[in-house]
This record gives structure tokens, sequence and C-alpha cells, in this order.
């Protein structure tokens, strides 16, 4: 994916996460413009466009993992920023409908897409923190599969905390952290192929276009001191917020 070494003329990570943000949003307004798997060209080019989120949240959380000096307390915001987002995702998965069936987890459909992506990032970081535990390997492979079977219901499954998990444990090897990611990815793709929809399913593939942006990863979290006291509290507000405002709007439209 990339290494953390300073490039003067690349972007910082304040920078990537609002290219996260921004083709999120395009990403999810397609969902409530386009429901279902719509083959309309506009469609594919925004949900091409969203597959630039995922990859770039995972390498973050693998960076915070990395430079945290609580592990407790990142995790702890990751628990209620997942517990806050569930909510927000089921509301807004479910035009802005309301209701205990709505909000309770296995309610419906498969056991797939039951909550939000963040269960599944909180899931990668307890899954680096296992990597780390001092335990036999045999021990920390049993624990890292109970984390999969976790956050298997969270939006991208337990793909993305498996990401996560290479890419953190790979830390400096870029080429091992894109060969892992690229066999997790097409198992993601292989599934959903088989048991959602082909095309939607090749159209996971477009995760990578995200390698080149984060190869221009400055190894810096920010330019400004001041902008980026703003910027973390707005990384972890933003993704229920904007799902709740979009599920109104599929709610009254």
């Amino acid at each position: 994916m990339s290494q953390s070494v300073l490039h003067p003329r690349g972007l910082c990570g304040n920078e990537l996460k609002l290219l996260a943000i921004l083709a999120m949003t395009v990403d999810h307004i397609a969902w409530s413009l386009f429901p279902g798997y719509s083959m309309h060209p506009l469609a594919l080019l925004m949900h091409a466009i969203g597959r630039l989120t995922c990859p770039i949240m995972c390498y973050f959380i693998a960076e915070g993992y990395y430079y945290t000096r609580s592990f407790q307390k990142y995790a702890l915001r990751l628990l209620l920023l997942a517990i806050v987002s569930h909510f927000a995702y089921q509301f807004y998965s479910f035009g802005g409908r309301v209701g205990w069936r709505v909000f309770l987890p296995f309610s419906y459909g498969s056991v797939l897409n039951q909550t939000s992506v963040i269960w599944a990032l909180l899931g990668g970081l307890l899954m680096l923190r296992v990597n780390d535990l001092d335990c036999s390997a045999l021990q920390k492979t049993a624990l890292i599969l109970l984390l999969c079977l976790v956050t298997l219901p969270a939006d991208w499954s337990c793909i993305a905390p498996l990401c996560i998990l290479s890419i953190g444990a790979n830390r400096g090897n870029p080429r091992a952290q894109l060969r892992w990611c690229l066999f997790y990815v097409s198992l993601y793709v292989a599934v959903y192929c088989l048991s959602l929809n082909v095309w939607y399913g090749l159209l996971q593939l477009c995760v990578f276009l995200s390698v080149p942006l984060l190869r221009l990863y400055d190894g810096t979290r920010g330019k400004s001191a001041a902008l980026d006291r703003v910027m973390k509290p707005l990384f972890y507000a933003y993704y229920p917020l904007h799902l709740f405002i979009l599920g109104l709007l599929r709610a009254f439209l």
C-alpha cells in the first residue's frame, strides 16, 4: 500500500482522509439515487469512486494503531462511534424508517451488512492488538478467527479487518501489504459475484485505485496544527451525521 516515508510534494493524512470522506459521500448518494444494483453508467462511476474509501480508512486505522499513545482510548472511541454509526447506518439503509426492528441486528435478510463499516474497522484494530500479544501462534490465530466471525455481519465484513491486519503487520513492506490485501479483496469479490451481483462484485476491485493515492502519503498528519484540531473530531462525526442526513432525505423524497 504505502510506506510512512516523507514525500515533500505528497498528501498528508488529513488530505487523504478528506478524499476518503468525499468518495464515501459520492458512493452513498449513488445508493440513494440508484437503489439496488443499477447498471446506469453514472451509478457505476459513483460506486467506483466510492471504492477509494475503505482502503484509505483501513490504512489509517493501521497507522493510528502504530502512533496512538493509548490503545484503550483509541479502541473505546471506535467502539462508541460503531454504536452511534449502527443506528445511522440502519436509518439510512431503511430509507429513514424508524422502529425497533430497523435497528435490531439480524432482524431481516442475510447475515451480511447488518451494521456499519466502523464495526469492521474496530475489528481490524483489535486484530493488530492480538498480533502483538505475547502468546502462541495458535492462540493468535484462534483470536483472529473469532474476530473474523464477530465482524462478519458488518459492511465490508471480515475483509476490512484482515486488510488492516495485513497493512499493520507488514508496515514498511508495501509489496507484502498489497499482496495480502489483493488476496483478501479477491475473496470478497468472489463471494460478492456468487451471492449478490457479478458486476458489482467486480466493481470492488476498484479499491486498488487507492494505491497510487496512498503512495503519495507524506507520513504527516497535517500541515496545520489548528486545522488538525478541527479535522480530528470531524472525521469521527461525519460518518454517522451524513448517514442520518441522507436517511432523512430518502424519507422525504
